[in-house]
């Protein structure tokens, strides 16, 4: 099921910048260990282009069987390892998430953290979310708040990482669903419109954490 040590990858990296999103990169798996995949920096073969890497990137990976059938998985930059070349690790995917169905989406975990929601009047209110993620999120929301599909939000989501840092991640939204509740209450969904690279990695920090806690338990 898994690639074999010099077969090829090709790889996608998420962004919200689209024509970045859609730039494949190629590559060679160097090692394989236990938890992890080692693999040359990705290239951008129509301009010879290395692609400088970041931990936390999020990555939508295909290879080719013996049958030259695509075979898709999304995973992450783990970390770096020199050797006699610079490698990428990446986050060996386990066998039932290897699908031959592209799924190019963000990491989305279970999270209650603040965060402080200003609508397009100016209205202002602080509540918790349900779930985060590097792509959107959703909240708890009431109803004296009137929010529709469509509406525009500016957020900042509060974040402690297991370090102890706190982080504040200011970001723009728009609302895709609501989700009526009991007792006038509601959960919302947002897709992320403009949040800066830097913002989303610490999001995306953030949800690698709490997967890892999930598994520990």
């Amino acid at each position: 099921m898994y690639p074999k040590v010099n077969e090829l990858l090709f790889i996608n990296i998420d962004s919200a910048n689209e024509i970045e999103a859609n730039i494949e990169y190629k590559s060679r798996i160097s090692d394989i260990e236990e938890q992890s995949i080692l693999m040359e920096i990705p290239m951008q073969e129509s301009v010879r282009r290395l692609k400088r890497m970041n931990v936390g990137d999020e990555l939508s990976v295909y290879y080719l069987n013996e049958n030259g059938v695509k075979h898709y998985f999304n995973t992450y930059v783990l970390g770096f390892k020199e050797d006699v070349i610079r490698m990428v690790r990446i986050r060996k995917p386990e066998p039932e998430t290897i699908s031959r169905i592209q799924r190019r989406t963000f990491l989305r975990v279970n999270a209650e953290v603040e965060i402080a929601v200003k609508l397009k009047d100016t209205t202002r209110f602080i509540t918790t979310t349900v779930d985060v993620s590097g792509g959107g999120l959703s909240f708890y929301s009431v109803s004296k708040y009137n929010l529709k599909e469509g509406d525009s939000l500016s957020c900042w989501v509060l974040i402690h990482y297991k370090n102890g840092s706190v982080e504040h991640v200011p970001l723009n939204a728009e609302i895709v669903r609501i989700k009526d509740q009991e007792h006038h209450r509601s959960i919302v969904m947002l897709k992320f419109m403009s949040i800066s690279d830097i913002e989303r990695q610490k999001l995306i920090r953030y949800c690698f954490e709490k997967q890892f806690d999930f598994r520990d338990r």
